[in-house]
């Protein structure tokens, strides 16, 4: 009986330690592209080697992978990474990713493109420096219709349940990361840098892309810092630091036909510290189509030396002289609009600029402690100007409002 009894418990050992050995891990496994013949010399173009990594990783058919570019500095000509993949994908970025600095050599509009992917993380130490200088004084397409096309550092199109943590994208030869179509995306912890006269350089840009949100991030850009476009909802901004720049801009809107609404939009908890403006909603005067712009939320938002702290622009015109002379006022309708806790200082005199359209006025806009003084070489308090606009004041109110 003794026997048997050890025999059995013999047995059932082994059989625990079979079932241990055959259940299935849970971690990912490692593409490292120094393994897929990439070199981190600054000269040798990776983009085969990196197409060849991500291949490999998307193919994958078991558990999540992992694509590791280790430090150093790789050249990367045009590249773009396509899915679906047939499970998660985690890109970690410890290097440097080198754009060309020679334009002509990048062969698409964007430097490294993501589409059609779901479940991807992108995250690291690592930076993506576009060598944008001998792109940007190339930049002049508003008077040159043939201005060459200039990448922008990082793209993601039909991007879902995805993200972006604590890379750094430096000097893109436009903007730095554009997304498309893009639904259920987080922004964390990146550095967007760029000089302040670095042309069309926008930080985030984005449209018809729903539920993303930006948090603990800083951008300096030669234009806006965030750029938000035709078919973007639920977008949610907290804790963000914006300057140089062009400040959060909606818009511009109405100049094709078929541009979307624009709603559901928060931001929280962001300083604009020298940028040309700060609250920004820009409409073209001549619309091409009718949308709605809603439920906008701006709350304790620091100003440091904005230009325009608040301005709703109806009239945008950037390069004069513009069509709408000739087709009229804006039919881009802008309402339910809260800007609460709004203070700093105002480079210029007009500190809040609410110019409305007038076929179209703007409905239902609240401001609640506002306190924006005149920090400019003009003498005199901060002023405010209204335009074609319903709403309400209450509480501190610096400049005066000028409310219906």
């Amino acid at each position: 009986m003794a026997c048997i009894s050890y025999s059995f418990k013999t047995l059932c050992l082994f059989l625990l330690f079979v079932a241990a050995a055959s259940r299935p891990t849970n971690k990912p496994k490692v593409f490292n592209v120094r393994r897929y013949g990439s070199k981190p010399d600054g000269k040798t173009d990776n983009a085969n080697a990196f197409t060849s990594v991500w291949k490999s990783a998307c193919g994958r058919k078991s558990g999540s992978s992992k694509i590791y570019v280790p430090k150093g500095t790789f050249y990367l000509g045009g590249v773009e990474f396509l899915g679906p993949c047939k499970n998660p994908i985690e890109f970690i970025i410890d290097g440097t990713l080198l754009a060309p600095a020679n334009p002509m050599d990048i062969k698409q509009d964007i430097w490294i493109n993501f589409r059609y992917i779901n479940d991807l993380s992108i995250s690291g130490s690592g930076i993506l420096d576009g060598q944008g200088e001998q792109s940007w004084p190339l930049n002049d397409c508003h008077k040159n219709p043939n201005c060459p096309k200039l990448a922008m550092n990082m793209g993601f199109a039909f991007v879902n349940n995805s993200n972006i943590k604590d890379i750094t994208s430096l000097n893109s030869k436009i903007g730095h990361l554009n997304f498309y179509s893009v639904h259920h995306f987080n922004i964390t912890g990146v550095t967007i840098t760029a000089p302040g006269d670095s042309p069309n350089t926008d930080g985030i840009k984005m449209g018809f892309c729903s539920n993303i949100q930006i948090s603990k991030t800083n951008i300096g850009t030669g234009d806006d810092c965030i750029a938000i476009l035709s078919g973007t909802t639920n977008l949610n901004i907290s804790n963000v630091k914006c300057g140089p720049g062009h400040g959060i801009s909606v818009g511009s809107l109405g100049k094709n036909k078929d541009e979307k609404d624009v709603k559901d939009l928060t931001v929280r908890d962001v300083i604009f510290n020298g940028t040309s403006d700060g609250i920004r909603i820009k409409t073209w005067e001549s619309s091409a189509s009718k949308i709605l712009v809603s439920n906008f939320v701006y709350e304790n938002i620091q100003m440091i030396d904005v230009g325009n702290p608040i301005n709703i622009d109806q009239k945008y015109c950037p390069y004069p002289p513009c069509e709408h002379e000739q087709k009229g006022e804006s039919h881009v309708q802008i309402q339910n609009l809260k800007l609460k806790n709004i203070f700093g200082t105002s480079k210029n005199k007009m500190a809040v600029k609410l110019q409305c359209s007038k076929s179209f006025p703007c409905k239902n806009v609240e401001l609640i402690d506002v306190n924006l003084k005149h920090n400019g070489v003009e003498g005199g308090s901060s002023t405010a100007v209204c335009e074609n606009i319903n709403g309400s004041a209450s509480g501190n109110m610096v400049p005066q409002h000028c409310l219906n």
